[in-house]
């Protein structure tokens, strides 16, 4: 067999198996769902039972690396890329992977649920520790799945591909070089934080420009396909999948538009940290479409693909990325979250700027709505926990779990990481970008609801 129809076949074959695996939806006992989600609950069925206590241990050992890794700073965590991106974090994500720990524990064990309002009951309580421990052992299943199962999208060429057909779009619809294409494909795809690590990559090595930079990593920083079916899964509306998927699509697309042209984005000044590495953006010499160039790159590539190893390595690293990284925040943020909406009207108050919008665009349990919409800025899981907990109809939790997705940049993850790179943003600035995405979200998504529901 020629080496050029070998590597054709290693791009074509892992790319297809991995669209079939993550984004074609499959009807089983008459509800949509993609094949990822049915092997998850397969093995969720025979080892259910364990997975609480599983997710507390690894909880454990997030929590017991990451103050390691924060006060001694040991050289076999500090020298191993694999466990300093698992575990070296700030002191407030080492805060949040301890109380995550100290939550699963609580409510494992049962601590305080059987009464009383003391804030250990609070915690361990069914509506609030209960939930979230419930959520995380959902995931634990899903995110080892994923992981292995993300580099066929990702290592096989696909992104290359796409990104070349892309890059004539790029600059006059997004306002980035044609470059960006893979890196927005990447984060689309894969994963919002994998895109943002792309980004500041390029940014800090002079091929994008501040503003370039700031632009790519906010409005295309989008959450991957899992995570999007986790948290339609949370809502109760897996049946809705692929129109749901369809409109984060769009409304991405939307955002990217929009809020580069936009402040604070459009107010950002297109200097390089490093002069001189600006690349053309025409098509290079030698190849007559953008189709065989982005064979070209996806061929180089699959050649650079060190086999099995290499994927092996890729899906580890995935799995106790999210593992270590988002489940702790997730049991933490999330407990907080439902602890406060369950016995303050602190959601409430800070959702009533956008009780006029809602009702203007005639939102069910307008009110449930509003109280979820703030939250999604620590972390995207709370919205659709809070709201599948508040008896809101079918067509508010689907406008909830899309918005929740559609904004993005949650502090717990691709905020974080945003805010702890070189690119020039500010928390304030993030904010109001993360307000903006609300907004073209609602005023997308509630009329096409209505349509739906």
């Amino acid at each position: 067999m020629k080496e050029s129809t070998r590597q054709k076949l290693l791009f074509i074959i892992p790319s297809t198996v991995g669209v079939l695996l993550f984004m074609v939806p499959v009807l089983i006992s008459h509800t949509w769902t993609i094949a990822v989600k049915v092997l998850a609950d397969v093995i969720s069925g025979v080892v259910g039972s364990f997975l609480p206590l599983l997710c507390a241990l690894l909880l454990t050992l997030s929590a017991a690396m990451a103050l390691l890794a924060l006060l001694k700073k040991p050289r076999f965590i500090t020298d191993n890329a694999l466990l300093r991106e698992c575990f070296v974090c700030s002191p407030l994500w080492t805060a949040v992977r301890v109380l995550g720990c100290v939550f699963a524990w609580l409510t494992y064990l049962g601590v305080g649920a059987a009464g009383g309002m003391g804030l250990i009951s609070l915690i361990s309580g069914a509506d609030q520790g209960g939930v979230a421990l419930d959520l995380i052992a959902g995931l634990v299943i899903i995110f080892a799945i994923a992981s292995f199962l993300l580099p066929l999208l990702l290592d096989f060429g696909l992104l290359e591909f796409i990104g070349a057909l892309l890059t004539r779009f790029m600059r006059p619809i997004f306002m980035v070089p044609g470059r960006a294409a893979v890196d927005c494909i990447t984060s689309w795809i894969g994963d919002g934080t994998l895109g943002v690590m792309l980004t500041c990559n390029q940014y800090e090595g002079g091929y994008y420009s501040a503003k370039e930079a700031a632009i790519i990593s906010t409005t295309f920083s989008a959450v991957s396909i899992t995570f999007s079916l986790v948290v339609l899964n949370q809502v109760g509306l897996m049946q809705y999948f692929g129109v749901y998927y369809l409109i984060i699509c769009f409304i991405g697309i939307v955002c990217a538009i929009v809020c580069p042209r936009i402040p604070p984005l459009s107010r950002k000044k297109d200097t390089y940290l490093v002069e001189g590495r600006k690349m053309s953006e025409t098509l290079p010499e030698g190849y007559r479409s953008s189709a065989q160039y982005g064979m070209a790159l996806a061929m180089k590539r699959v050649s650079e693909h060190q086999g099995l190893v290499e994927f092996m390595r890729s899906g580890l690293k995935n799995c106790l990325s999210m593992w270590f990284g988002v489940l702790p925040t997730v049991m933490c943020v999330g407990t907080v979250a439902l602890i406060l909406t369950n016995f303050t009207p602190i959601f409430q108050y800070l959702g009533v700027p956008f009780l006029p919008l809602l009702n203007l665009l005639q939102v069910p349990e307008a009110a449930a709505a509003s109280s979820t919409l703030i939250v999604g800025f620590a972390d995207m899981f709370a919205p659709s926990v809070i709201i599948a907990g508040a008896g809101a109809p079918d067509i508010t939790r689907f406008i909830v779990a899309v918005v929740s997705v559609t904004q993005v940049l949650f502090l717990d993850e691709v905020g974080g990481l945003i805010l702890a790179s070189r690119i020039p943003i500010r928390l304030s600035e993030l904010f109001v970008i993360f307000l903006e995405r609300t907004v073209i979200s609602l005023l997308i998504v509630c009329p096409l609801a209505h349509l739906i529901f």
